[in-house]
């Protein structure tokens, strides 16, 4: 009997290492020593501690917010408050992840659900829905094809009119996927991801879905950390197109901060 229990011990303590082992690694643990894009602070401006921040975008000047967990909302944010006027506020069952804006209309992800929500821009009407078969994360586009993460180190296009998807890229750094790609912007022709449970924003090449640099906002989101101790990761990228500005957040930051790239 005693030797029966000996043997079943051991098989349980060789099933968990190979539970263990098979776990995914961190997002992140891949990246050695990044290639870092320079970049300066010009100022920053409040931001809604209360806002789990999925997605942030600027749209002709103005700053829109999307949220998360219980009662996500989409909104249009006060930049001289941080606080959002409210305008869509989701059915309990979703939670909400990111947002893009392309031909009058706002795109919404949530996370689990694979619903997809499509409004108005000018009357924040929901006019249609839309599914997709993976988790959503992020949202942006091309000026054509919106572009979606999904946690994992894959980017999807699709179109905006059946949101089929007509191409999946793999994104690599020194030929290692790069996995939690989470919040997305379109700048310049190029991607930028948050990186999700880390402090590096990924600049992708759409067209091979390889890395060129990162931003490395370690010294922004100590700062926001230690201004509000419930500030949660980084996560939230807007490019303001007319002053080549970046604006960045987190979930639950006190501040968002203005960067310039050099």
């Amino acid at each position: 009997m005693n030797h029966f229990f000996s043997r079943a011990f051991v098989f349980l303590l060789a099933l968990a290492g190979v539970t263990l082992s098979c776990s995914p690694p961190k997002p992140g643990s891949e990246i050695k020593s990044p290639n870092l894009i320079e970049f300066t602070v010009q100022r920053s401006m409040p931001h809604d501690t209360k806002a789990f921040t999925q997605g942030l975008v600027i749209h002709r000047g103005q700053l829109y917010e999307s949220t998360g967990q219980e009662n996500s909302w989409i909104g249009t944010v006060d930049i001289q408050t941080g606080v959002a006027a409210k305008r869509v506020t989701l059915d309990k069952k979703y939670f909400g992840e990111g947002i893009t804006i392309l031909n009058s209309k706002i795109y919404q992800l949530t996370w689990q659900t694979k619903t997809g929500f499509v409004y108005a821009l000018r009357t924040f009407e929901k006019v249609s829905e839309f599914t997709y078969d993976t988790e959503g994360w992020g949202l942006t586009h091309d000026g054509t094809s919106l572009i979606m993460s999904d946690g994992t180190e894959s980017l999807y296009f699709m179109d905006t009119v059946a949101f089929k998807v007509s191409r999946k890229l793999t994104v690599t750094y020194q030929e290692q996927p790069v996995r939690g790609l989470n919040e997305l912007e379109y700048i310049e022709g190029f991607v930028y991801a948050n990186i999700w449970q880390t402090d590096l924003i990924a600049k992708i090449d759409p067209s091979t879905g390889k890395v060129s640099g990162f931003l490395n906002l370690a010294e922004l989101s100590a700062r926001a950390k230690a201004l509000y101790g419930n500030a949660d990761v980084l996560n939230g990228i807007a490019w303001h197109e007319s002053t080549k500005m970046l604006l960045v957040t987190g979930k639950n930051w006190p501040l968002i901060y203005v960067l310039r790239l050099k």
